[in-house]
């Protein structure tokens, strides 16, 4: 079975076709998805989201964040409303985590000041409530090391990874599992591809970014964007790129990403279904 570790089911090429694209990931083995907020106007829709699709997906999950593309937009209020939808979900099962969180220095109009107060006040959230954390880490990955450093975070994810490999070791060190997809499937991604290669498989989760970061056979085969069905296909070629069976690399990046979270290994663990022998 398959796991898509950060998929924006919320997004609005998907807002047509939702119950389509839901039936295909289950038909594809997809038995789990992590879905990330990006403002605290999702919130709702977001939790809403990941209970009205459980049985086609059964460990279906979100977190709750707000994203360095909004925080232009972002209010310091929100951290308020952040921390009290938090208090509120804790008792939610398919709530795993604060995310998508993060810096992004690749796009030039956002304000890095207020990306880095939002970045860090999410951080001290995470470290109160001892949540683990989904980050953005575009062109950012030193920055972001040392604002963990400075706190205690139950570690997390580390999305979309595309630092050094001196940043990777750094991230792992921190408790942090690194997330690999759609990138990893181009040849000319050759420091991708290395990570992959090369980092301790314990360190390695599957994702899409559905609708973002397409795989490199999408615009070939005329699909329009990313959707958390390919995650089937993304983690077969990345297993390949590993020199691994597709078994083996399922089960790792599995066991992988419940231990980067643990409140949605605990979901799992209640889910017959959800298992590695499945």
């Amino acid at each position: 079975m398959w796991i898509d570790t950060h998929c924006h089911l919320d997004a609005l090429e998907f807002s047509g076709s939702l119950d389509a694209v839901i039936h295909a990931a289950a038909e594809k083995n997809v038995k789990a998805i992590l879905l990330p907020s990006v403002r605290t106007a999702d919130f709702s829709a977001v939790k809403e989201l990941t209970h009205q699709y459980s049985q086609q997906i059964p460990g279906l999950v979100y977190t709750l964040g707000i994203h360095p593309l909004y925080t232009n937009q972002a209010q310091e209020g929100d951290i308020e409303t952040l921390e009290k939808r938090i208090i509120e979900s804790l008792s939610d099962p398919r709530f795993v985590g604060i995310g998508e969180i993060g810096l992004d220095y690749f796009v030039e109009d956002l304000d890095p000041h207020k990306q880095e107060f939002f970045f860090n006040a999410q951080l001290d959230v995470a470290q109160k409530y001892q949540l683990p954390v989904i980050l953005h880490v575009r062109r950012s990955q030193d920055a972001i090391l040392k604002a963990l450093r400075r706190r205690n975070i139950s570690g997390g994810i580390a999305h979309a990874f595309n630092g050094s490999f001196q940043q990777a070791e750094q991230f792992i060190e921190l408790g942090f599992k690194l997330g690999f997809g759609g990138a990893a499937t181009y040849e000319r991604a050759l420091q991708i591809r290395r990570l992959l290669k090369e980092l301790p498989l314990d360190s390695i989760v599957t994702e899409t970014d559905s609708p973002d970061i397409p795989p490199a056979w999408l615009r070939e085969e005329g699909i329009a964007f990313n959707e958390p069905d390919f995650v089937e296909r993304i983690a077969k070629e990345l297993a390949l790129v590993r020199g691994i069976s597709e078994v083996e690399f399922a089960s790792a990046v599995w066991r992988n990403a419940m231990q980067a979270l643990p409140r949605w290994s605990a979901l799992c663990a209640d889910i017959p279904s959800l298992n590695l022998a499945s």
